[in-house]
């Protein structure tokens, strides 16, 4: 959903927007002990001098002006959060930690529980850190998830790589899809709870824990009728079911309902910078993850083919209303985190964010290309878990990040294990 101002056109600094209304439930709903933070890893395959690095994201902030923005003070009785269009970074956003053995895990822990203030601009954090390994650039993007979301930034990434290398990091065209009539096979009703996410063992502290790994791109037979997409989306219920089982769920007769991000923005310069994703919930009944595997592809396919071509707002019509300014923002804040809470059981089982084929090469010229790409989303409860993926360089690369209240390092490590085994399995399947 786009606002005034989220359109990459020169913006004088001073402006305000407006909250459009995901950055204002998501602002409704901060906490403290689970930082909304999105987390983006790059791998390089050289090395980047830090001072050119400093000017090339200097001016692709100024490219994409939406991006520098910062949280507006106002009174209790204010109607509106409004974000205000700065011309400058508040705060240097580039840094370069210290080439540690153990750099990695720290830039991917402060990813996870340091997240950027909204009230200096912009709300991103980039590091520059060096591999332990082969002396290679990895960079950190930490995004705060109330103001941005991970494929915006991505893009301006990709004019920073521009602008360091000198190299066109345009999109490819994307060819477009022949027309199709979509039809929604039956759904579980909406107000039945869905299953959750069985505990594990959880971890000590607050926050998130993360397990990032490189798996082999799943092939599809010729023909077939569903997309890598969908094998993602049935490999991601097939291994919650089986995770469920194994800690003692096997009588649950709840649905799976798994939260699916859709991104309609173009890619290219003209990309509205923001929070531009909406949210759909594609529903896998107990009796429907029983079918042989080729009728389970068949079925998801139609079913996210259905949801995605329904137009509705980006967090459904309840959210549109209670953005409505019927009242001071501070009191409908209270009143969203209510209804939030109250409507916890209901919230979906997990969420699965495929970005798909990162469609920049990410090149910064002498400084290398990206041979791997993460991203993770927050995973607060009662969702607790949430796999993401990407593939660059020919791979997948999977994050799963969960709340070290619900699982453990272990516990992710077999999810991991259980994912990839049921991906594998959808690459056997006659369309």
């Amino acid at each position: 959903m786009t606002t005034p101002g989220d359109h990459p056109t020169r913006t004088p600094g001073g402006q305000r927007v407006p909250f459009p209304t995901v950055d204002e439930i998501a602002r409704h709903c901060l906490q403290d002990d689970e930082p909304e933070t999105v987390h983006i890893e790059v791998h390089l395959t050289g090395h980047l001098d830090p001072a050119r690095l400093n000017t090339a994201f200097d001016q692709a902030l100024r490219h994409h002006p939406r991006i520098l923005m910062r949280e507006t003070p106002r009174h209790w009785y204010a109607s509106r959060y409004t974000w205000e269009l700065a011309d400058t970074p508040d705060i240097p956003p580039v840094s370069f930690p210290e080439p540690t053995p153990d750099a990695l895990e720290r830039a991917r822990t402060r990813s996870l529980t340091q997240v950027p203030p909204l009230t200096a601009a912009p709300p991103v954090r980039l590091e520059s850190v060096a591999h332990p390994e082969t002396g290679n650039t990895v960079l950190f993007l930490t995004v705060h998830h109330t103001a941005l979301d991970g494929p915006a930034c991505l893009r301006v990434l990709a004019t920073a790589a521009e602008l360091y290398g000198g190299r066109d990091n345009s999109p490819p065209p994307v060819p477009s899809a022949a027309p199709r009539r979509p039809v929604l096979p039956g759904l579980p009703s909406s107000w039945t709870r869905p299953a959750r996410v069985a505990p594990g063992a959880p971890e000590p502290g607050n926050g998130n824990g993360l397990l990032v790994c490189d798996l082999a791109l799943p092939r599809r037979p010729k023909g077939a009728p569903y997309t890598v997409n969908d094998q993602l989306m049935v490999a991601t219920a097939r291994t919650i079911a089986d995770w469920n089982k194994e800690h003692g769920m096997r009588r649950a007769r709840r649905p799976l309902r798994i939260t699916m991000p859709v991104d309609d923005r173009p890619r290219d310069e003209t990309m509205p910078i923001g929070n531009g994703t909406r949210l759909v919930e594609v529903p896998l009944t107990v009796a429907e993850l029983k079918q042989p595997l080729s009728a389970l592809l068949r079925l998801t396919a139609a079913r996210t083919t259905a949801l995605k071509s329904l137009a509705r707002p980006p967090l459904g019509y309840r959210a549109v209303l209670l953005t409505k300014p019927w009242a001071p923002v501070s009191w409908r804040a209270t009143a969203t985190r209510a209804l939030r809470t109250a409507a916890a059981p209901w919230t979906s089982t997990t969420l699965l964010s495929n970005i798909g084929r990162v469609p920049y090469p990410l090149d910064f010229g002498d400084g290398g290309r990206a041979r791997a790409l993460w991203f993770s989303a927050p995973a607060r409860m009662p969702r607790g878990l949430t796999l993401t993926t990407a593939s660059t360089a020919g791979r997948l690369h999977l994050a799963l990040r969960w709340s070290r209240t619900l699982l453990s390092h272990g516990d992710g490590s077999r999810l991991r294990d259980l994912f990839e085994h049921h991906l594998h399995a959808t690459q056997e399947q006659a369309p």
